[in-house]
């Protein structure tokens, strides 16, 4: 949509009233309806219906009538009530030219009282081309509904905090003037972006310095994610200036390596398309497996994080303050849980009872117990028992039975133990089953989810209390 500040010299004190009614509104509306707009605005003799429809004019508001009468925010109402509010603050008197558009913001100029010129990039999530960016952002967190006006709000607000965190340690960035809403105010970068040089006259120097922000960044903990020569600004002296953060993660992200590979392809890939850089092609197809420091390519493995990492102190995607005092606290118990877990095996294996005296009271030959690692579950027993003679297999069926199950006396028909035997593999299976659920919950730090039928589990006849008596008696 087209910056038109012509409009917001004309609009006067009860038009931002309403308009900013209309944002409050939004909040938990959608659309919001005309009868809320008018009880937040608080004009007297009915004026906001007078003002929504000045506003209408303008495009500066949407009105939908389908459900009901109501109104929501456009991106330029939202342009409005930003500018309206960093001007007052005196951030910048004046806005200029646009200078620049992307597929999630469009850059202009703006210029303060005392006429320096800075740059004013307002987020447009939302666009018809980048309308994915609840599955490839995590700007939402644990939030499911959303409008693209918040998304674009988060959006400004974790840039101006990475560019801001990022200037004060000594990165070549922008400097981070202020923010409100979805405008970040940023000082303007005197340079090109890469994409549109076709010639330098150090490009290998140019490459050492690209490649070497990028393990630097690593080292502080933070991945780009997008570093390519399009958020690359060089200079008349090649000087390099990094742009675009929002999507900046964590090297703590499950996909830090592979956002890390992917920055570091881009840079060689568009080195040895533009500039003909033959020596990095040699190094990519002899030295990338070879260990040393001097000219291998940049591995993820080997960055050293330093001591006062970003990720951190910017709570990152990937890595929050939250998650780190819960991993170390898993850690801990893990090591505790570990050493006496060491111990309870110890004891477990000198309780074991001995398989060859088993193998030999039911009649099993004693290749058995070699063949299965010498496996004393009662199911390798039953299905051993056939082997020896009928009089045996039946002993061995009958004290097997005795010790899954008291309940049942009556063993005598070769059907009923038939039975007994396909039931304890099927209980022995969803017993294994819950067990690995239960394990993989404990290492997930969560709790497992309840069953949908936990309400029928009270009754005697059901398969949980079935299996839970097995377990018992085993």
């Amino acid at each position: 949509m087209k910056l038109d500040v012509n409009a917001l010299r004309y609009l006067t004190k009860d038009d931002f009233r309403v308009l900013t009614a209309v944002e409050m509104g939004m909040r938990n509306h959608e659309i919001v309806p005309a009868e809320l707009v008018d009880r937040i605005a608080g004009l007297k003799h009915g004026g906001t219906y007078k003002v929504l429809r000045n506003l209408l004019k303008n495009k500066l508001v949407h009105h939908d009538a389908t459900k009901y009468d109501g109104y929501r925010l456009t991106y330029l109402g939202y342009d409005f009530l930003a500018i309206k509010t960093l001007v007052n603050r005196g951030v910048f008197a004046s806005v200029g030219r646009q200078i620049g558009v992307g597929k999630e913001s469009d850059i202009f100029e703006v210029a303060t009282e005392d006429g320096t010129v800075l740059a004013m990039k307002l987020h447009r999530l939302g666009r018809t081309s980048f309308r994915a960016v609840k599955s490839k952002r995590d700007y939402l967190r644990h939030r499911r509904s959303f409008n693209w006006l918040y998304l674009s709000r988060l959006a400004a607000l974790k840039e101006f905090a990475f560019m801001k965190a990022l200037g004060d340690h000594g990165f070549p960035v922008p400097t981070a003037v202020d923010c409100n809403r979805h405008c970040v105010i940023m000082s303007l970068v005197q340079g090109y972006p890469l994409v549109q040089v076709k010639e330098l006259q150090n490009p290998d120097d140019v490459f050492d310095t690209i490649l070497g922000l990028i393990v630097r960044l690593a080292e502080h903990g933070l991945i780009h994610c997008d570093f390519n020569e399009f958020n690359i600004m060089i200079d008349d002296d090649e000087k390099i200036t990094v742009i675009d953060f929002p999507q900046m993660v964590s090297v703590s992200h499950r996909n830090a390596q592979m956002f890390f590979d992917r920055d570091i392809e881009c840079i060689y890939k568009f080195f040895n398309k533009r500039f003909n850089l033959t020596s990095e092609e040699n190094e990519e197809q002899d030295g990338s497996e070879s260990d040393g420091e001097g000219n291998s390519r940049p591995s993820f493995l080997s960055v050293k994080k330093a001591a006062g990492s970003l990720d951190k102190e910017l709570a990152a995607s990937g890595f929050t303050r939250k998650e780190q005092v819960e991993m170390e606290k898993y850690i801990d118990e893990d090591a505790e849980g570990h050493d006496s877990g060491s111990d309870d095996d110890d004891e477990d294996h000198s309780d074991e009872p001995d398989c060859t005296l088993t193998s030999r009271d039911s009649g099993v030959p004693g290749t058995f117990s070699e063949e299965h690692g010498t496996s004393c579950s009662g199911e390798n027993r039953l299905e051993s028992s056939p082997s020896g003679s009928n009089g045996d297999a039946k002993e061995a069926l009958e004290s097997e039975g005795k010790m899954l199950s008291q309940e049942d006396e009556d063993n005598d028909d070769s059907s009923l133990d038939h039975d007994e035997e396909e039931e304890d593999a099927e209980l022995t299976k969803k017993l294994n089953k819950q067990r690995k659920k239960a394990i993989a919950a404990a290492h997930g730090r969560r709790r497992p989810a309840s069953s949908r039928n936990a309400y029928k589990d009270k009754g005697k006849g059901t398969m949980n209390s079935k299996i839970q008596r097995q377990a018992c008696k085993w």
